[in-house]
């Protein structure tokens, strides 16, 4: 299977760890320069000079995904430093999690705003430019309780559903410049969010994953870096679940 990446460039958010640097290290790998993005300058400056020393192509944006004018400045700039822009991973998210009773305003708010919003800034930003090269790949990363809800996580579930609905949307927009807009829904990852979680948490969890294991960031990486490629191309508006079996 030929998964060449001929001179693409690629924005990446949340790439400062976790599921984001994997997928950044996945793609760089493959050849294509990664735009790390985060909002802490320190940990996607890293994630870039990481790949770099690998010997891949990277460069480092630092900003708030949920800040729609941060987005459109920060997209202009990398569309005026490599003339395009191919592929785009939406992927930052945060958790604010809380039952809805006692949810603040802004705990709500800030996770809408940084986990679905910023997927429609971005887009909004760097699909008209894949349209015009009449090339593109959209890959929106949402969650399996985006599917299934999870009590204290109203704001977290209600975004990352929201992420379907914009991604089959956005889809139907753009197929007919072959832009492809798909959506990836973890399940529970071995990643920092999930490390600090207890060995009953931890068991509750595992008795609900027929595989009986956390998945791996790689598990994430790998299926994003294909629909990222020239062979995905009959693939679009199309959700996929990589999460041990947890949601069928």
């Amino acid at each position: 299977m030929d998964l060449t990446f001929d001179n693409r460039v690629a924005v990446v958010t949340g790439a400062g760890r976790g599921i984001g640097r994997a997928i950044a290290e996945e793609l760089a790998a493959e050849g294509v320069h990664v735009v790390c993005v985060s909002r802490n300058a320190e940990s996607c400056g890293a994630a870039a000079e990481a790949l770099v020393a690998k010997g891949g192509k990277a460069s480092a944006e630092a900003l708030d995904v949920g800040d729609a004018a941060a987005v459109e400045a920060a997209a202009a700039r990398i569309v005026e430093a490599h003339g395009k822009v191919d592929i785009l991973v939406n992927n930052a998210g945060i958790t604010r999690d809380g039952l809805v009773m006692r949810m603040k305003d802004a705990e709500w708010d800030d996770v809408i705003r940084t986990n679905l919003s910023s997927c429609f800034y971005w887009a909004r930003a760097l699909a008209p430019v894949m349209a015009r090269q009449r090339w593109g790949r959209i890959i929106n990363i949402s969650s399996v309780i985006g599917l299934r809800g999870n009590a204290g996580q109203a704001n977290y579930a209600a975004a990352k559903a929201g992420i379907f609905g914009l991604t089959k949307s956005l889809a139907r927009e753009f197929a007919k410049r072959q832009v492809t807009v798909n959506a990836v829904a973890p399940g529970f990852i071995e990643t920092d969010m999930t490390s600090g979680l207890d060995e009953k948490v931890t068991e509750v969890i595992l008795g609900e994953i027929p595989l009986r294991r956390l998945g791996q960031a790689s598990d994430i990486s790998k299926i994003v870096t294909f629909l990222a490629s020239a062979e995905s191309g009959y693939i679009t508006g199309q959700t996929f679940t990589v999460d041990g079996g947890m949601v069928m």
